[in-house]
């Protein structure tokens, strides 16, 4: 595929003026005046934050430079469920246009609150990440992100809107229509988790539809964690290129930031999103090209401002120029959270460390889970069930367990602990028309 057919004339707005293109001068004094404003905006309408302010001992006038912004508190997860549900609006709800909450399995949800301004800037991000991919007007997005609270399908539907795209709102569910849909409405993107769109291969495959023959160019996959293995599988089983879309619904939702066409990292917005990277142990900001946990301070939100949230997203800050020209910074491309990691025998542990070990032996399939459990000993025990392809399993058991051994091989080199590797047959594992959860831990069973 020729970068010709990619090229940024597909942008809203030409390159030369738009703003994911300013010189740095520019953006720096322009983030610089937009953060003094939603920092006093915040401190002057949040009681929350501005206690912890007072406790800290800043204020609005504090803050002098960019880098003083590191005086302030940070803003967790905690925060929003203990001011649930509208504690951290800094909007009157005669100016709230609408509200999303999270998916959370437990407790009650983080809710978020946009006004209109906010959900124009919102739709501008996204329509941004979508030129950065190389959608255009005229272009069809297969929009299978979920519709409702969730922040997906109502960010992309937007954005693709904003931008001129068609939009079909098709949402998560009823697989083999999906793919009977990408067929016959011949979608040039689509846009949902990358585990779903396995899934949609998967579907797409039995009913003999070759997606690598259809006019669909691009993927916009993001909401959870997945390696550049899991990339290579769908680009090569699906011919497209596969992109990571990135956000989370306490800043906006998604396209906060966004991979470009070279796929060196994510162009986060900087001139509505300030990126930090702190250590996420001794809570000090790192300087750029170090890896640790992102933070990010909404510099434009008027009803759900977040100064410092701690996203729990591990990754670096690039600085180094991207070839398409555009000028905001690039964050690395997230495949863990500080918040996933499981230990096990003292060892830290990430799913993608996982994943990359199975997806680097020829012959599985991208589907798995993994299980943590009490052996018999009373010692802690790794279990990753994997499929592999229909017809693998045969009589010649030599083979199967050659590949279980390799496997289990590959994992070790990776986390240094041995593995209890089970091969199971294609299709045999649940899917997820959403977020996908790969981790069970049954010790506490």
């Amino acid at each position: 595929m020729s970068e010709e057919m990619w090229s940024d004339r597909s942008s809203p707005v030409h390159p030369v003026s738009a703003p994911d293109y300013l010189p740095l001068d520019q953006l720096r004094v322009m983030q610089l005046a937009r953060l003094k404003a939603v920092v006093k905006r915040t401190y002057d309408k949040v009681a929350h934050f501005r206690q912890k302010c007072e406790r800290q001992n800043v204020a609005p006038d504090s803050l002098q430079t960019l880098a003083d912004l590191r005086l302030f508190p940070f803003t967790v997860k905690t925060d929003l469920r203990d001011t649930y549900p509208f504690g951290l609006f800094a909007s009157e709800m005669s100016d709230i246009t609408r509200l999303h909450a999270s998916s959370g399995t437990t407790g009650k949800p983080i809710v978020v609150a946009y006004t209109r301004s906010d959900i124009g800037v919102w739709a501008e991000g996204v329509a941004r990440a979508l030129a950065a991919g190389g959608v255009r007007r005229g272009d069809v997005l297969h929009n299978a992100y979920g519709y409702g609270l969730f922040t997906g399908g109502l960010g992309l539907h937007y954005g693709a809107e904003k931008l001129g795209a068609t939009v079909i709102p098709v949402s998560g569910g009823n697989t083999e229509r999906q793919v009977m849909l990408l067929h016959d409405f011949g979608a040039n993107a689509v846009s949902c988790t990358p585990s779903y769109f396995l899934h949609l291969i998967d579907a797409a495959g039995k009913m003999k539809i070759d997606l690598r023959k259809e006019p669909l160019r691009v993927g916009f996959f993001g909401a959870e964690p997945w390696t550049d293995a899991m990339r290579a599988h769908i680009e090569d089983a699906a011919g497209i290129h596969a992109l990571d879309i990135y956000g989370l619904s306490e800043i906006s939702g998604p396209g906060v930031a966004q991979m470009c066409l070279h796929k060196r990292g994510m162009h986060i917005w900087e001139d509505h999103f300030y990126p930090e990277i702190i250590d996420p142990d001794t809570l000090e900001v790192l300087p750029a090209g170090a890896e640790g946990e992102l933070v990010i301070t909404t510099l434009t939100k008027e009803a759900f401002p977040m100064i410092r949230y701690r996203t729990r997203d591990i990754t670096s800050l690039l600085t180094e120029p991207c070839a398409c020209g555009r000028t905001m910074r690039r964050i690395a491309r997230i495949g863990r959270r500080s918040d996933d990691m499981f230990i096990i025998r003292g060892v830290n542990v990430f799913p993608s460390q996982i994943e990359s070990g199975l997806l680097s032996v020829e012959g599985v399939l991208p589907h798995y889970r993994i299980i943590l459990r009490k052996g018999e000993s009373g010692l802690d025990e790794l279990l990753v069930e994997v499929e592999i392809p229909a017809g693998e399993f045969t009589d010649r058991v030599r083979d199967i367990e050659q590949l279980r051994q390799r496997l289990a091989k590959a994992i070790e080199n990776i986390i240094n602990i041995r593995a209890d590797v089970r091969l199971v047959e294609a299709h045999s594992l649940p899917r997820s028309e959403g977020k996908i959860k790969r981790l069970f831990d049954e010790r506490q069973k």
